[in-house]
């Protein structure tokens, strides 16, 4: 099982946050897919484009910021922040 956080951020505050949950007999990557489109749909965003810099902080810290320069389209907001949350913890 897979959950992430996501946190659309505007002026420094979150404005939305969810978690997604995903829990498919699949692969890390195929998971953590289907939770970012399910935060995508949810918060009614364009999908991010993954850059080098955005997968060497998730591999690292088990979080990233989405910022402009991984969307083609002009946003509302500032940050789209994705979190690997521990499913141990619950």
């Amino acid at each position: 099982m897979l959950k992430i956080w996501g946190k659309i951020i505007k002026n420094g505050k979150i404005i939305r946050d969810e978690v997604a949950i995903s829990e498919v007999q699949g692969s890390y990557q195929e998971n953590l897919k289907i939770c970012i489109t399910e935060l995508c749909n949810v918060f009614d965003i364009p999908k991010p484009y993954w850059l080098p810099s955005n997968l060497d902080e998730y591999n690292r810290r088990g979080k990233t910021i989405f910022n402009q320069h991984n969307f083609v389209e002009e946003l509302d907001f500032d940050r789209f922040v994705i979190e690997e949350l521990d499913a141990e913890r619950d």
